[in-house]
């Protein structure tokens, strides 16, 4: 499965919540779930971090979902040709090493 076609996945499981919550609020969910995936970080319990990783990416597909964005289309359009500032792959920036 590519990422466009988990953003479809992800609206025919949610799309009946998503639209009724709106953008602010499912933006909102987005957000709580990255604190969550920090709280995971921290901890340090890999399946709790795997279940995280996979709510920000749902909950981020929403959110692009919602605002008509193809979340595959935009980030091939911004890192598909490698790093936006040098344009390498790997990236070249010296400020990134800090």
């Amino acid at each position: 499965m590519d990422i466009h076609e988990f953003q479809v996945h992800i609206w025919r499981i949610y799309s009946h919540h998503d639209s009724k919550r709106g953008l602010e609020k499912t933006y909102a969910w987005l957000k709580r779930e990255v604190e969550e995936l920090g709280e995971a970080i921290k901890s340090g319990n890999r399946d709790n971090i795997m279940e995280e990783l996979a709510d920000v990416l749902a909950w981020l597909s929403s959110v692009a979902t919602l605002l008509n964005v193809d979340l595959e289309e935009a980030a091939l359009g911004r890192y598909g040709k490698g790093c936006p500032k040098c344009g390498s792959i790997p990236c070249k920036c010296p400020f990134r090493e800090a």
